[in-house]
C-alpha cells in the first residue's frame, strides 16, 4: 500500500477516537451539575472538561489540515474525490461539535444555578447536617481551587506542546517537499550533462577548426605574395632585355654599309638601293613606355 494511503487510513482512525471522544465530553458538560451527589462524584471539573473538550477539538482540526495536504497526493483521481468529500463531511462535524459544546456550556451553566440554589436553601437551613455542609464546602472549595488551578496549567502546558509538534510535522512535511524538488532538479540536471559536455566537445572542435582555417589563409596570403613578386620580377626582367634588344637593333642601323667592289661599273647605286630595302630607321625614345606582349 502506499504511503500517502496509509497515512489516510490512520488519519480517519484517529479522527473517528477523537471525535467519539469529543463527544463524551461534550456529554458530561452538558449533565454536569444535574444533582448535588453527581457533582460530587464527578473527578473533573467543569473547566477541566471545556479544556478536554477543545483539546480534542484541535486535534480534530489537526487532522482536518492533515487530511487535507494528503488528499492531493494519493494516486487515483477517485480517492482525491472521496477525500475532498470526507473533508468536507469533517467540516460539518466539527462545527456541530463546536455548537454542541456552546450548548452543554450553557445547559451546565443551568444545572449549576440549579444546583447553587438547592444548596443555598439546603445551608440556610438550621441543624447540624446544615453545619457539617457548611464546613465540607469550605474545605472542598480551597482543595477544588487549587486543583483547577494546577489544571489549568497542565492545560495550557498541553496545548502549546500539540501545537509546537503540529508546528514540527508541518515544518517536517515542507523539508519533504524541498528534497523532492531537488532530487527531481538534480536528475534534470545529470539529464541535461551529457548534452553540456557534448556542446562542450563541439565547441573545442569549432576553435580548432578556426585556427586551422586562420593557418591556411596566412599560408596562402604567403603563396601568393609569392606569386605576384616572382610574375613581377620576371615582367622587370623582360623589359630590360627587350631594352638590350632595341639598344642593339639601333647600335646596328647606326652603322655604314659596305659597298662591294663592282658597284660603280655596273652604275648601280647600291647605296640608294640598300637604303630602299633597308628597315625604317626605329628610333624610340628613352623615355617612351614599352608595352609588353606578354
Amino acid at each position: 500500500m502506499d504511503e500517502v494511503v496509509e497515512a489516510v487510513e490512520k488519519a480517519k482512525k484517529e479522527w473517528d477516537e477523537a471525535y467519539a471522544k469529543t463527544q463524551e465530553h461534550i456529554k458530561a458538560i452538558e449533565n454536569y451539575g444535574k444533582s448535588r451527589e453527581e457533582k460530587e462524584k464527578s473527578s473533573n471539573s467543569l473547566q477541566r472538561l471545556n479544556g478536554l473538550a477543545q483539546d480534542g477539538l484541535n486535534l480534530l482540526n489537526s487532522l482536518h489540515l492533515k487530511l487535507d495536504l494528503l488528499a492531493p497526493q494519493l494516486p487515483t483521481s477517485d480517492q482525491v474525490q472521496s477525500a475532498q468529500s470526507l473533508l468536507q463531511s469533517w467540516k460539518k462535524e466539527c462545527n456541530n461539535l463546536r455548537l454542541s459544546l456552546r450548548n452543554a456550556n450553557l445547559q451546565a451553566k443551568a444545572n449549576m444555578r440549579k444546583a447553587a440554589q438547592e444548596e443555598r436553601e439546603l445551608l440556610l437551613g438550621g441543624g447540624e447536617e446544615s453545619t457539617i455542609r457548611r464546613r465540607n464546602l469550605q474545605t472542598k472549595a480551597g482543595m477544588t481551587s487549587a486543583a483547577e488551578s494546577i489544571t489549568e496549567s497542565l492545560r495550557r502546558t498541553r496545548q502549546l506542546m500539540v501545537q509546537e509538534v503540529e508546528r514540527n510535522a508541518s515544518t517536517l512535511m515542507t523539508f519533504d517537499e524541498s528534497t523532492g524538488v531537488l532530487r527531481k532538479a538534480e536528475s534534470e540536471y545529470k539529464g541535461h550533462r551529457s548534452l553540456l559536455m557534448r556542446t562542450r566537445n563541439l565547441l573545442s572542435t569549432m576553435q580548432r577548426q578556426d585556427i586551422i582555417d586562420r593557418v591556411i589563409l596566412v599560408l596562402g596570403l604567403i603563396l601568393f605574395s609569392c606569386a605576384v613578386l616572382y610574375v613581377v620580377s620576371k615582367r622587370i626582367g623582360l623589359l630590360k632585355l627587350q631594352r638590350q634588344v632595341t639598344a642593339a637593333i639601333k647600335a646596328g642601323m647606326a652603322r655604314q654599309p659596305e659597298i662591294r667592289p663592282g658597284a660603280a661599273e655596273d652604275g648601280v647605286n647600291l647605296a640608294q638601293v640598300y637604303r630602299d630595302n633597308a628597315a625604317p630607321n626605329m628610333e624610340v625614345p628613352l623615355q617612351r613606355p614599352m608595352h609588353d606582349e606578354l
